[in-house]
This record gives structure tokens, sequence and C-alpha cells, in this order.
């Protein structure tokens, strides 16, 4: 299978705070360790970060508090200026690109979504929808339609006409992502966006999180301090620890090949059912000998294990599996999972 692209590249990339900054990186070959950076009194929020975002998928950035990941989003589309590095988007180095470019650039190709959801409170749902598409310039007929398809797309409609103080926290969130949907963004970044919501909501953003992504097929940062959030959405997971990527690779990697201490205390309680998906246990579906599929129970590939398990229970041997597109790749069967769940 081919690997997708990089959408989106970080190289050495750096974030000092303190007085001469720069020099001093430059003095050091863009390399300095950790014991010079205390030296010379300079805080390393961000520390040679190397990564690279693939085309179409959700690339988790997680970490403690601290641990410079929420810094390390905003230096990705220039929120804040990184000391040092380059930054590739489509292969144009953003660092290097004048103010007006990079304003150009957020409007039109970046969505992001925070933590808290900065809704316009004297602004209706469509309204706040369409805000982004008014400050584009955008016709008033054809940015109101393209408000309400994306309000329609998160489950919102008949909310047009309601105001933020009208809604429940997960409502407003989805308002939020409605809006940062709007621009048709090609990489969209999301900070903490269910951290602030009661955990039966969070649960339900993240179904909906997986939904959008089906139908949708974004380039996604996303950050989060919860590892369990972060096994559930990411194709890949970078780990931060003071300033630093610690280890990046696909969750399976992270928690069954943990490459530091560090690594593997943050991964030490996860159970496996919960981290590997169903396409790595299923037989490919040219060996599966798969009969009567249009009736047969399926599952998603990007589901874990865990998720998967209690469609076994009313006596179903083997599970379709799916791809994002609905089509049959490949089976599941009752006793592949039974293994893996009694190794525990």
């Amino acid at each position: 299978m081919t690997t997708p692209e990089s959408k989106l590249v970080c190289r050495n990339v750096w974030k000092l705070f303190g007085a001469e900054a720069e020099t001093f990186l430059t003095r050091h070959d863009g390399h300095p360790d950790a014991q010079a950076v205390a030296a010379a009194g300079l805080v390393g929020a961000v520390r040679h970060v190397d990564l690279n975002v693939r085309e179409g998928e959700i690339f988790v950035i997680m970490g403690l508090s601290g641990s410079g990941k929420s810094t390390l989003v905003r230096l990705m589309s220039r929120l804040i200026e990184p000391t040092g590095g380059d930054i590739l988007f489509k292969g144009e180095n953003l660092l290097e690109l004048p103010h007006a470019r990079m304003i150009e650039i957020r409007r039109h190709q970046m969505g992001m979504v925070f933590q808290h959801f900065a809704l316009l409170p004297h602004l209706t749902v469509q309204d706040n929808v369409a805000f982004p598409l008014d400050i584009q310039g955008m016709a008033r007929s054809e940015r109101e339609a393209r408000a309400r398809e994306m309000i329609e797309l998160v489950g919102l409609g008949g909310k047009e006409a309601a105001f933020p103080r009208q809604l429940s926290g997960g409502q407003q969130q989805r308002v939020g992502i409605a809006r940062s949907l709007a621009v048709e963004p090609e990489i969209w970044f999301l900070d903490e966006p269910f951290s602030a919501l009661d955990p039966l909501i969070r649960r339900e953003m993240q179904d909906e999180f997986m939904r959008l992504q089906t139908v949708l097929h974004k380039t996604i940062v996303f950050i989060t301090h919860d590892f369990d959030e972060a096994i559930r959405l990411a194709d890949r997971i970078a780990i931060m620890k003071d300033g630093e990527i610690v280890q990046a690779g696909t969750p399976e990697e992270i928690v069954l090949t943990p490459a530091t201490d560090y690594v593997a205390e943050f991964t030490r309680s996860v159970a496996r059912a919960k981290v590997i998906r169903t396409q790595s246990l299923m037989t490919p579906v040219e060996a599966a000998a798969l009969t009567g599929t249009e009736d047969q129970p399926t599952v998603s590939a990007r589901s874990n294990i865990a998720d998967a398990a209690p469609m076994f229970l009313d006596g179903v041997a083997r599970l379709g599996v799916v791809d994002d597109e609905g089509k049959i790749i490949g089976a599941l069967d009752r006793q592949t999972v039974v293994d893996l769940m009694l190794k525990g």
C-alpha cells in the first residue's frame, strides 16, 4: 500500500523563550543541548521537533500539561513564531512567507478548534458558522448555504436560529467544529477540543468526530493529554516530554514497543484490546473466503478490539471488516479476539 504524501513537515523546530533566543540557537548551529539552554537562562518550550503529518491521517500529539504540545500546534500555523527550524505546508516553508500570505493560508486552508468554544454570543448558530466566510468576503447567500450544510453535517439541523447561551456544551462545541469546517480546510488543528466536556458528552463527541472523519477524510493534528482519547482517535501518535517528541508511531507501536521508560510508564495500564485495531487482527478478504457478506455484521477497520468484542455476544462467529468507504476488506474471527482478550 502506498504511503500518503506528507501534508505538513516540521524540521528541527524550536521555540525558546528568553532574551536573544535566536542568536543563542544560531550560535549552537540549531542543536543546543538541554544543559546549554538552561545555562543561558532560556526556556525550551519546543525542542528540535521533527515530524511529518500525512495526507488524510489523524495525527495526535499528546503529553502532560507543560510538555509543549499546545505550543507546537500554534507553531505549525505560525500563531506563535518559532525560534528556529522549518515548517513546510504542502511543500511551502511557512517561516519564509510574508504576513499577508500567512493570513491567506489560515483563512482558506487551515481550520482550528480550541478547548474554549469562542463562539460570538450575539450571533446565532448560523451566523457563527458563517462568520469566517464573511471574513473571506463570500457573498451572503453562498455563505449562508455553506453554513447550513455544515450545521446539518454536525447534527445540529434545526438549531440555526439559536444563540450559544441556548445550547449545551456539546452543542456549542459542534458549532465550533462546524465553523472551522466551513472554510473547507486542507489541514485541521484541534487543541484539546473535548477536554472541557463531561465524560459522557466527551465520548459522544469523539464518536461524532470519527464519523465526520469517515465522511471528510481531513488531514488532522489533534492535541490531547488523555491517552485513552489518543489511542481511540489516532492513526499515529507523537508523545511529548519537556518540549521534545520522545516517540512517534501508531497506537499499537507506542503501547507494544515503547521507546523509553517514560513512554512505557505512560502506557503501562492500557489494555491491548483498546489499542489494537481490527485491521491488525483481521484476515484479508482474499484469504477469508467470506460468504453471505451482504447480511454479515461489519465493523470499521479503525475500530479497536475492545469496541468490536461486544458484537460477538449474540453468537456471531465472524465480522466483516470495512474501510472508510464501507467496502469489506477482511474478516475478524471470534476466536482471534478471545485469544487477544485472554492475554490481557
